[in-house]
C-alpha cells in the first residue's frame, strides 16, 4: 500500500507536465486576443471582433504558418476538450428559470418553437448543400441557439473534431458581426416597434453581448426584451444538447476525423454505449448548475465572476481549437459552409418575423 500514493502522484504530475506546453501556448494566444480586443475598444469605442473570435483566428494563423511539435498536442487537446467542457458547465450559472417564466408562456413557447424549427430547417439546408451531418448540426445549433457557445457545447456530444468546430465558428463569427451592424436597418424598413425589434434581435443575434450591441442604438426597451429573449434561446441549449447526446451515437462512432489528435469530443468505438457516453458529464453538470441558479443557491455576488471565468475558459478553448486547424483545410469547405450559414440565418429571420406577427406583439 505504501507505493500507491507516490505512484498516483507521479502519474498526475506526468499528466500535468504533458499538457503544460500546449496549454501554455493556448493561454498565450488568449492573452494576445484579449489585448487586441482591448486595443479595439480603445481605438473605436467598441470591439468589432471579440477575443473569442480573435483567439481562433490567431490560433489558426499560427497553426497554418507553423506546425507544432508532438509535445504540444496533449495540451492543445486538453484545451479543446476539457477546458471547453468546464466552460459549458459554468454557463449554466447565467440561466435563471424565474426570470424566463416572467416573460409569459406565449412568448416562451414561441421562442422554443422557433429554435426547433430553425434547427431542423438549418440542418436540412446544410445537408442539401452537401455538408457532413456533424457540420450541418453545428451550423444549425450555432445559428438557432447561441452561436459559438452552442457550437462549443454541441461538438463533444456529436464527436465533432477541431476542424468541424473551427470552420463553423469562423463563418458564423463573421456573419455575427454583419448581423449586429445590419439588423438595426430593418427597423425603418419593416416598421418594427422597439418591442418587436427586441424580439427579432433576441431570436437572430448569436451572443448576448452582440444582442446588446444590436439593440442599444434602437431603444432601451429593445435592449431589455432582446436580452430576455436571448436568454430563453440560451436555455434551449441544455435540452437540445441532451437530445443530441441521446440520438447522435452513430456520429460519435464514426472515425473519419481529419484531425483526430485535436478533437472537441471523444469518438467511442462501435458497440453498446455506456450511460456516461449517452449523457456526457458536463451536460448533467450544466443542468445542475442552472438548477442551482434558478433555486437561488448561487450567491448573486458570484454570478459575474463565474460568467467571466466561463468566458475566459471559452476563449482558451477556442485558441486550442484554432491551434489544431490548418486554415487551408478549413477553406476547402468554406463556400458551402458560408452558404449554409447565410441561408439558415435568413430562414431563422423569416421564422422569427412570423412569430412576431402570430403573437401580435406591438
Amino acid at each position: 500500500m505504501i507505493p500507491t500514493t507516490p505512484t498516483r502522484f507521479a502519474m498526475i504530475s506526468a499528466g500535468a507536465r504533458a499538457i503544460l506546453p500546449g496549454l501554455a501556448l493556448c493561454i498565450a494566444v488568449t492573452a494576445i486576443a484579449l489585448a487586441l480586443e482591448a486595443a479595439e475598444e480603445e481605438a473605436f469605442g467598441r470591439a468589432w471582433l471579440e477575443a473569442l473570435v480573435l483567439a481562433i483566428l490567431l490560433g489558426s494563423a499560427i497553426r497554418t504558418a507553423w506546425t507544432p511539435s508532438q509535445r504540444f498536442f496533449p495540451g492543445i487537446a486538453f484545451g479543446a476538450k476539457t477546458v471547453l467542457e468546464i466552460a459549458v458547465v459554468l454557463l449554466g450559472a447565467s440561466l435563471s428559470l424565474a426570470t424566463i417564466l416572467a416573460a409569459g408562456p406565449g412568448l416562451l413557447f414561441g421562442i422554443a418553437g422557433v429554435v426547433v424549427v430553425a434547427i431542423l430547417s438549418s440542418y436540412g439546408i446544410g445537408r442539401a448543400l452537401g455538408l457532413h451531418p456533424r457540420m450541418a448540426i453545428l451550423v444549425a445549433c450555432g445559428n438557432s441557439i447561441c452561436g459559438n457557445s452552442a457550437i462549443a457545447a454541441t461538438a463533444p456530444v456529436i464527436g465533432a473534431d477541431g476542424e468541424d468546430v473551427a470552420s463553423s465558428i469562423a463563418f458564423t463569427a463573421v456573419l455575427g458581426v454583419l448581423v449586429v451592424l445590419g439588423l438595426p436597418l430593418l427597423v425603418p424598413l419593416l416598421g418594427l416597434s422597439p418591442m418587436q425589434y427586441g424580439v427579432l434581435a433576441g431570436l437572430t443575434v448569436y451572443a448576448v453581448p452582440q444582442v446588446l450591441a444590436a439593440t442599444a442604438p434602437v431603444a432601451a426597451l429593445s435592449v431589455q426584451v432582446g436580452t430576455l429573449v436571448k436568454l430563453v434561446r440560451v436555455l434551449m441549449l441544455g435540452p437540445v444538447v441532451l437530445a443530441l447526446s441521446l440520438s447522435a451515437s452513430r456520429l460519435r462512432e464514426e472515425t473519419d476525423a481529419a484531425a483526430p489528435r485535436v478533437t472537441a469530443g471523444d469518438r467511442p468505438a462501435a458497440g453498446r454505449l455506456a450511460i456516461h457516453r449517452l449523457v456526457p458529464w458536463f451536460i448533467l453538470a450544466f443542468l445542475a448548475v442552472a438548477g442551482l441558479r434558478s433555486a437561488g443557491l448561487i450567491p448573486a455576488v458570484a454570478l459575474k465572476p463565474i460568467s467571466q471565468t466561463a468566458n475566459l475558459l471559452t476563449i482558451v478553448s477556442m485558441a486550442a481549437l484554432g491551434l489544431g486547424v490548418d486554415v487551408r483545410s478549413v477553406a476547402k469547405a468554406g463556400a458551402r459552409v458560408t452558404l449554409a450559414v447565410v441561408a439558415s440565418l435568413l430562414a431563422l429571420g423569416a421564422v422569427s418575423l412570423g412569430l412576431i406577427r402570430v403573437l401580435g406583439l406591438a
